[in-house]
């Protein structure tokens, strides 16, 4: 039978190709394809080291520019505006009332039945004038033997108006203060939402320990300025504040315990000559 010299061939090329080591081979083929990837991972790790470098660059900087220098930690914090600060309203109730007058009771205070003791308490000087200021005014329609306060209340009107000045550079107004008992049974005749005068949730404004602080006028941030400043001294106990929006006021008793009692000084104890020569001569 006659065979093709190219089939031949063919089949020779194609055994000495079988015969061929597998490592061979695979060195042939493999060899150009792991070139190309070892030259691709070292490409990336060189990347990877770069990034590296910058970002740690990058990380030193930033924490450097972090880094407090002699700083206390509250210059630290990031100062955030009043108008975010979200402090719901302190609304008052039932139960605040019936504190109020226990503990305006606690303090001494009783209430003022009518203008002749009131004008007796001024005399007394147990009732002051409202501390009008710069910083603090008082409505213009409030008869004049109504613009009275209990010691501690001025006080806290004043540092109340001054910090309140320093912060927005304008008055806060006092709407209303000291009260007698034949005004809020007038009041409570023209006005519905008027506190009793008598009974556990009277008017705390008869003791004249309370005044309102007009809410009309003042900006969003003033708002939210007085709650932060007045929350704290409530839970201190040291007043108690109702946050009106019928009236739109700040109503706020404050108690005695606002100004501490001055610490009563020591007397020296006083030695006769005698006792003195006796120490001596022990």
């Amino acid at each position: 039978m006659f065979r093709s010299p190219f089939v031949s061939l063919s089949a020779l090329a194609l055994a000495g190709a079988l015969t061929l080591p597998a490592a061979a081979v695979t060195h042939t083929h493999a060899t150009p394809h792991k070139r190309s990837h070892h030259a691709q991972q070292t490409a990336y790790h060189d990347r990877v080291a770069a990034h590296g470098h910058a970002a740690a660059h990058r990380g030193s900087r930033h924490h450097a520019r972090l880094a407090p220098e002699n700083r206390t930690v509250s210059e630290t914090i990031e100062p955030e505006p009043l108008i975010n600060m979200h402090l719901a309203p302190l609304a008052g109730s039932r139960g605040s009332l019936v504190r109020q007058n226990e503990r305006t009771e606690a303090d001494g205070l009783t209430r003022i039945e009518d203008d002749a003791q009131l004008n007796e308490l001024r005399r007394q000087k147990a009732l002051v004038a409202v501390p009008v200021s710069a910083s603090l005014r008082i409505n213009e329609g409030l008869p004049v033997n109504r613009r009275y306060c209990r010691p501690w209340t001025a006080k806290f009107l004043t540092d109340l108006a001054r910090a309140h000045s320093a912060r927005f550079h304008r008055p806060l107004q006092v709407n209303s203060a000291v009260r007698t008992v034949a005004y809020q049974r007038r009041l409570i005749e023209v006005n519905g939402n008027a506190a009793p005068a008598e009974g556990d949730i009277a008017s705390p404004h008869l003791s004249g320990a309370t005044i309102d602080i007009a809410k009309k006028g003042l900006s969003i941030s003033e708002v939210a300025w007085m709650r932060g400043y007045l929350l704290p001294l409530q839970m201190a106990g040291k007043l108690d504040v109702e946050e009106e929006f019928y009236q739109s006021c700040f109503h706020i008793t404050v108690y005695k315990s606002y100004v501490p009692a001055p610490a009563t000084p020591k007397t020296p104890t006083r030695h006769s000559s005698a006792a003195l020569l006796a120490e001596r001569m022990r």
